[in-house]
């Protein structure tokens, strides 16, 4: 598991903008910890332990209402896929309105969209030169966040993620579209090459570096790699999850291109999955080293995690139908 600097020892608040797979795991880290959580969203969702309110992540004077006397608040909010460039402004914007008004560390869950290509592994420090319309916004979030930083308005950092897997995550590589057909022993299909080598990064570990980060001040001010494992190739992950599953092997192949063009008629998320094909097509590999290397933090080993994983979707399979 990551391991680290678990922030300050004495009980203090924390805000969570957003309840998916990585606001409940930072809402567990932080509770763990003996800390108070908050959790903000727009339909009240409870989360154990914490206390729930329901305000829109847009909604400047709401947010800094709920993070009043916090050291922290965390944005793992999640728009809709297709609405990143209407909806991201707005919330990124009321985050920092919210930090600099409570005086919150501002710490917000990024991804490696804004880089666009590269030809090595993604490192911090490579430029934020995207060219399509989720790169851009992803980028502009971290280049105002860090304008509003050196300007001494916040304190502000950014963990970046590959692609998710884990407990609760559903909408992903390694998601709702391939765990259960590899436990039933179905063939898989993936997107882009399945020989292309491609870091993912477990949820668990995205809540541990965000809290670390949130909580140390050497973090402020830049982003940070969220530690993960060696890439290997999704043709290789998909049979280490078999492994850990205790099932047969299952096939892996590509979606034919035609494919993916006939659903982008009818399914708007795979229309604007083409900006992002590079990231399947190609290598497409994470360098978390300087995060180990500053704040000791490590991934979890894959086979504990894709261990883990597999337990959920299997008590998630067990548990009875709504009517």
């Amino acid at each position: 598991m990551v391991s680290g600097p678990k922030g300050p020892s004495e009980m203090a608040k924390h805000v969570i903008v957003g309840a998916g797979p990585v606001g409940q795991a930072t809402a567990a880290v932080l509770l763990g910890l003996g800390h108070e959580v908050t959790v903000v969203t727009r339909s009240g969702t409870k989360v154990p332990g914490a206390k729930a309110v329901v305000a829109d992540a847009a909604d400047a004077a709401a947010l800094t209402a709920a993070t009043q006397g916090a050291v922290a608040i965390y944005n793992c909010a999640n728009p809709p896929y297709t609405k990143w460039a209407e909806q991201w402004p707005p919330i990124a914007a009321a985050m920092l309105t919210a930090a600099e008004r409570t005086g919150a560390v501002l710490a917000t869950t990024g991804n490696l969209y804004g880089y666009g290509p590269l030809d090595h592994p993604m490192r911090e420090t490579d430029a934020l030169a995207a060219s399509g319309t989720k790169g851009r916004v992803r980028a502009q979030m971290w280049i105002d966040a860090k304008a509003a930083h050196d300007a001494g308005r916040v304190r502000a950092t950014e963990v970046r993620a590959s692609d998710y897997f884990g407990p609760l995550v559903l909408d992903s590589a390694l998601g709702e579209r391939v765990v259960p057909k590899v436990l039933s022993g179905k063939g898989v299909s993936v997107l882009g090459d399945p020989d292309a080598l491609h870091s993912f990064t477990y949820v668990p570990d995205v809540a541990r570096t965000l809290v670390a980060v949130a909580t140390d001040e050497r973090a402020w001010g830049r982003p940070w790699h969220v530690p993960s494992t060696p890439a290997l190739t999704q043709r290789e992950t998909i049979a280490r999850m078999g492994k850990a599953a205790g099932v047969e092997p299952v096939k892996v192949k590509a979606v034919p291109p035609f494919a993916l063009a006939a659903l982008g008629v009818v399914m708007p998320v795979m229309r604007e999955l083409k900006e992002t094909a590079y990231q399947f097509n190609e290598a497409f590999v994470l360098d978390s080293s300087a995060t180990t290397a500053t704040f000791g933090l490590e991934a979890t080993p894959l086979d504990e995690a894709l261990a883990a994983t597999v337990a959920w979707f299997r008590s998630r399979a067990a548990q009875p139908k709504a009517a």
